[in-house]
């Protein structure tokens, strides 16, 4: 009898390895097969830009005060539609938003096409909650893709997978209205699936409607008691449907598929610097650090921790020594302009990328075989061999590079391309050097005045 009971839990247990190791084939294989090397290609591009703009754009901008407003005011379906029903951004140029971006340095942008609150931009067929339906009358999008397609930038559209709108969309803890018990009681009914075929059928539109569209912003799940995770969205299906359509779209990592093959291109680490390169099961990973100028992603009338041109310099800076990208946020005005703070700033950073672009675009984080300098930072393009060193503090006139000997050909101030000049710490005539100076360290000489730039930075063409 023992033996016996043993023989079926053992058939048992191997029934059940058999359905969770075929279950795992079957997940896995739902997204195209590829090879680090064509991934590594296909994200060539976005590698490349390191800086895009994010732009949060809807019917919260009407009470500027957070895009979340809908749920941090617990507001009902009836008292969020006066903002719809006054919605009418008459200044709208998309024309300048890309010429702003364009000139602050940046190469590719991501709108909300549809955020939480469930409104649309364009003119989807699936719902009557969208911009032609509102006083401005018109879709958004349209002239939107145009507009930064001339202006020479790639285009992205974040789509929000939850949606506080939407009458078969599941009630949960991000809901506004999850408080309320009684409206919990009677929405407890709502068909899930059918708010998954919403789902496809809207992001159908826009990877059929717009033309190329380079990357792709699903956001967001959120697993636990009373949640959201893959199972509510579909994702799996969902993830392939986006690969058939346009397979060299870049796709973010919030549709709980990080433990799928292929079931992400990037991280998104959100309003924080990591310490390191981003990193997915102990390797690295390619990312995009998504920040605000401000602590609100919509427009905000009276918020007032808006960073400086400096800070905003020193974190696309410190992206890029770590191997990643920065995706600026902007939140328009309700009447299509962006906000003078918003301005000045994209303003400011436009000024030092014009004149130190090349120590951001193409590169990466530096190799081990340069040690950071004191109160520096170090970026690295691989395909010309230049190290940039992005000066923090400025020194007095002398700034030591531990272990770089023999490796610097040639150095100069980028913002002019103005010579340093540098020597073996050794170096007799070297100066402010104390014995115990590591001997493969170099000493550059540098200007007593600070070069007039946010960051200046000292490009170092290597042997």
């Amino acid at each position: 009898m023992p033996h016996r009971r043993m023989t079926r839990r053992s058939k048992k247990w191997l029934i059940w390895f058999s359905i969770l190791f075929l279950g795992a084939i079957w997940m896995t294989a739902q997204f195209p097969r590829e090879t680090e090397e064509q991934k590594w290609e296909r994200m060539r591009w976005w590698r490349e830009a390191r800086f895009g703009m994010f732009i949060h754009w809807g019917l919260y901008a009407q009470g500027a005060r957070h895009e979340w407003l809908k749920r941090y005011e617990r507001k009902t379906d009836a008292d969020y539609q006066r903002y719809f029903e006054v919605f009418d951004p008459d200044l709208y140029d998309p024309a300048e938003w890309a010429r702003m971006a364009r000139e602050a340095g940046m190469k590719y942008v991501v709108i909300t096409s549809k955020h939480h609150e469930g409104f649309c931009l364009w003119d989807s067929q699936f719902t009557d909650y969208k911009a032609p339906n509102t006083p401005y009358g018109r879709d958004l999008l349209q002239p939107f893709v145009k507009a930064f397609r001339e202006a020479g930038l790639r285009v992205g559209f974040y789509y929000s997978v939850i949606d506080w709108h939407h009458p078969e969309n599941r009630v949960d803890r991000l809901h506004p209205r999850w408080e309320d018990k009684e409206y919990v009681s009677r929405n407890q009914n709502r068909d899930q699936k059918k708010y998954q075929v919403y789902i496809k059928n809207q992001v159908r539109e826009l990877l059929t409607r717009f033309g190329r569209i380079d990357e792709l912003w699903l956001d967001f799940s959120y697993p636990g008691p009373d949640g959201k995770d893959r199972n509510d969205w579909d994702s799996i299906n969902l993830l392939k449907m986006v690969r058939e359509l346009q397979p060299h779209v870049l796709v973010n990592n919030r549709l709980d598929l990080n433990d799928i093959p292929g079931g992400f291109d990037f991280a998104t680490p959100e309003q924080y610097s990591p310490r390191d390169w981003v990193r997915q099961d102990g390797k690295i990973v390619p990312w995009e650090t998504c920040q605000t100028f401000s602590g609100s992603w919509g427009y905000h009338r009276d918020e007032g921790t808006w960073k400086s041109v400096r800070q905003l310099v020193v974190l696309l800076i410190d992206t890029v020594s770590k191997g990643g990208n920065l995706l600026l946020n902007v939140g328009p005005t309700a009447r299509g302009t962006f906000d003078f703070r918003a301005r000045e700033r994209l303003e400011g950073i436009g000024r030092w990328m014009k004149e130190h672009g090349r120590a951001i675009y193409g590169c990466t984080q530096a190799p081990d075989e340069f040690p950071v300098p004191e109160n520096c930072l170090l970026t690295f393009n691989p395909e010309n061999r230049r190290v940039y060193i992005h000066i923090l503090e400025w020194p007095i006139q002398t700034l030591f590079l531990d272990g770089w000997a023999d490796k610097i050909r040639y150095a100069q101030l980028l913002n002019d391309a103005s010579e340093i000049l540098f020597r073996p710490a050794r170096d007799r005539e070297a100066r402010a050097v104390s014995s115990e100076t590591p001997e493969k360290t170099v000493v550059l000489s540098l200007p007593v005045h600070k070069p007039a730039a946010e960051v200046p930075v000292i490009e170092i063409f290597l042997k």
